[in-house]
């Protein structure tokens, strides 16, 4: 069974994605759009964004030129000791993975901006339409994410036939994903918490109130935190999946020949993004005009195509039934992890309710009720990608003990097959919340707030699914990468003649290894110093802002009135927004590779084993419990807003949108971000390896 044919089909499916979200786009832009007042206000979001974009993007340039300098020198072995050619083809992997994550960023802020607009105008028309102009905005991004994933490692494996390039290549975008993660995270957050203190708490305007200087700011967050942050993130978790997969598929197939193990994973990654395709393609909201059913309902149709596309690709093509089964359990786990998460965040649930209730006796209350439910959520959503990784280790352990690591590495590439429509449904939310802003400020009426008022609501209980779902893909991702180091490691080993041809240097790392344990330990710490590194930005930028908003109150005569023709300074707010998120962004990330570096170069390979492990499990306690814990206090604040416990402007409110403020970081700053840092640190520990192996001081 010949690889070459599904890397053909992956691609050519790659190109019907791109087609379907072309043909989304100009749906979307057709849509008519004729209010001044809208068309003014989306265009200083559309300029914020791109203006933010465009600086963060100049200086990760910069960032990654001299990285690709570095990766040209040292991998994947040093220069003077290989070969020019091959580490000239690394560093070119490298730049082609950022430019791929950029252009998956860029593409999500110029339709997300231009699908906002649509949606608020078209809910004046119902809410069907309305929620087409949304999804179908946010389908652009899905298609065009995933397409290019795939695209990208399909060429560069196909073109080099070299797994450890196509490792450099997702290092590229996990480079890349980390920063934008964080940088809009930083920028998104700065915005929404100061928005909320200076308005909600100190003003009590409504949310969207054009006379607050923060509420563009907060619309442009939107875009560059969940729009470009979010699927910059899930197109690094879906091409790291890929490329462990292919490391330990190609491990196999030297070993028994042919190209068979290769050829599945190009089968069921292309299969994935057929299934979203045909997904998105039929989606629409039923008779009972529920958003969230829609939304939901689309996923399940997606995850049905999907194994019985699979399952017929495995039957017609003589794969294996096992690793199948293995890619099944990943998937199914994915959704009961969204479905988790949606119990914790749903205000429809008694953790959300229960926290509301608890404002009524003060924000302490809130933070302490929030927190514990944050941290009940985790355990489901551990558990599941520790059942999902046990069950597909298991189920393939009988093809021999090298395929159930590949099985799990499979667990993830089923669990990520659905990621077209998961960015869909993610990038939804901050396009409907945008749109709920600008019906306010474009004053359409209470039955258009309404409207897109529910759209909103669907769009961040969808928003928590694909949060939980986003940080269970990282999960098993990552533990397929650590399979995939190790596979590295062995290969470095043989190549250097540590050991014989065929033998393996490691099998797995020993608890009780004191070089083990000490790199645990750190990388257990690694994923908390990241977030409050990030958590302390937004803290410093958001102080800067609430001062300008104070100012602005103070000095502009009429502004906190609402006199007529008195408008706000928006652009300080959003300048202050992208100069400190440009300013706090890098440190974060650096620490984290330079931390995996230090490991790595002190106790070499065995350390930077349990570096890795003690990095996954933090990090993913972390991860989850912020995400989850962020989106129930959001949740809270908004039934309280909806006339329980007291409605807007009373006390419980107060403590609510203090609870949803300290929530803010949480879930939309380090939460997802930590995500992205998981694997950065284990693709570096894999394209290091030989370096770790040879020049460790231990």
């Amino acid at each position: 069974m010949s690889s070459t044919v599904f890397i053909i089909t992956s691609i050519l499916i790659s190109l019907l994605a791109f087609a379907l979200a072309g043909w989304l786009y100009a749906w979307v832009k057709a849509q008519p759009s004729s209010n001044p007042r809208i068309l003014e206000i989306s265009g200083y979001i559309r300029q914020g964004a791109t203006t933010f974009l465009n600086k963060e993007y100049s200086v990760l340039a910069r960032f990654c030129g001299v990285a690709a300098i570095l990766i040209f020198i040292f991998l994947p072995i040093p220069i003077w000791k290989g070969s020019v050619l091959m580490n000239l083809q690394m560093a070119a992997a490298y730049i082609f993975g950022t430019i791929f994550s950029a252009i998956a960023g860029k593409i999500g802020i110029m339709v997300a901006t231009i699908a906002n607009v649509k949606t608020a105008e078209a809910a004046q028309k119902g809410i069907r339409l309305s929620f087409l102009c949304g999804f179908r905005g946010g389908a652009v991004m899905g298609m065009a994410v995933v397409g290019a994933s795939l695209l990208g490692v399909s060429l560069v494996f196909w073109l080099t036939g070299d797994t450890t390039t196509l490792l450099g290549f997702s290092f590229g975008a996990s480079s890349l994903a980390l920063f934008a993660k964080a940088g809009g995270g930083i920028f998104t957050k700065t915005a929404d918490i100061s928005a909320d203190l200076a308005g909600k708490v100190e003003l009590g305007i409504p949310e969207d109130d054009p006379r607050n200087p923060a509420v563009i700011a907060d619309n442009v967050g939107d875009n560059v935190g969940d729009v470009a942050g979010m699927g910059a993130d899930l197109f690094d978790s879906n091409v790291a999946s890929m490329a462990a997969a292919l490391v330990m598929g190609a491990a196999l197939d030297q070993n028994i020949g042919g190209s068979k193990n290769v050829a599945m994973v190009f089968c069921y990654a292309a299969m994935g993004l057929l299934a979203s395709i045909i997904g998105v393609a039929t989606a629409r909201m039923g008779k009972n005009d529920n958003p969230t059913f829609a939304l939901n309902s689309s996923t399940y149709v997606t995850t049905a195509v999907f194994g019985v596309l699979t399952a017929a690709g495995t039957a017609l093509f003589g794969m294996e039934w096992r690793i199948w089964g293995a890619s099944i359990v990943g998937l199914l786990v994915g959704v009961i992890i969204g479905i988790a998460s949606d119990y914790f965040t749903d205000d429809r649930r008694n953790p959300v309710r229960k926290t509301a209730r608890a404002s009524e006796s003060g924000p302490a209350f809130t933070i302490l009720s929030g927190m514990s439910y944050g941290f009940l959520s985790t355990l489901p959503a551990l558990a599941g990608i520790g059942i999902s990784a046990l069950i597909s280790y298991k189920l393939c352990e009988p093809l021999g003990s090298d395929y159930a690591l590949f099985g799990i590495s499979m667990a993830a590439v089923g669990m990520l097959s659905i990621v077209g429509m998961i960015i869909s449904n993610d990038a939804y939310g901050p396009i409907v919340d945008n749109a709920r802003g600008l019906a306010e400020m474009g004053d359409l009426g209470d039955e258009v707030l309404d409207i897109t008022d529910s759209l909103d609501s669907a769009g961040n209980t969808v928003k928590a699914v694909t949060k939980g779902f986003a940080i269970g893909a990282a999960g098993l991702t990552v533990i397929a990468l650590l399979g995939a180091f190790i596979s590295e490691v062995n290969v470095a080993a043989a190549e250097a003649g540590l050991v014989a041809a065929g033998e393996k240097y490691l099998n797995g790392f020993d608890v009780m290894n004191p070089e083990v344990f000490f790199g645990m330990l750190v990388g257990a710490a690694i994923p908390a110093v990241f977030s409050a590194m990030l958590m302390l930005g937004v803290n410093r930028n958001a102080q800067r802002m609430v001062e300008e908003i104070h100012r602005q109150f103070r000095e502009i005569v009429g502004l906190k009135e609402g006199k007529k023709g008195v408008v706000p300074e928006y652009d300080r707010c959003i300048e202050i927004a992208t100069h400190g998120a440009i300013h706090e962004l890098i440190p974060a990330g650096l620490m984290s590779i330079i931390a995996t570096l230090a490991v790595g170069f002190i106790g070499g390979v065995t350390a930077i084993g349990g570096f890795l492990v003690g990095n996954i499990v933090s990090g993913l306690l972390l991860a989850l419990f912020m995400s989850n814990t962020g989106g129930l206090w959001d949740n809270s604040k908004k039934y309280v807003e909806s006339g329980n416990h007291g409605g807007k402007g009373s006390e419980a409110h107060k403590a609510a949108v203090i609870g949803d403020t300290v929530g803010d970081p949480f879930k939309d700053t380090a939460g997802p971000s930590i995500n992205t840092q998981i694997t950065v640190v284990s693709l570096v520990s894999s394209l290091m390896s030989s370096l770790f192996l040879m020049f460790s001081l231990l």
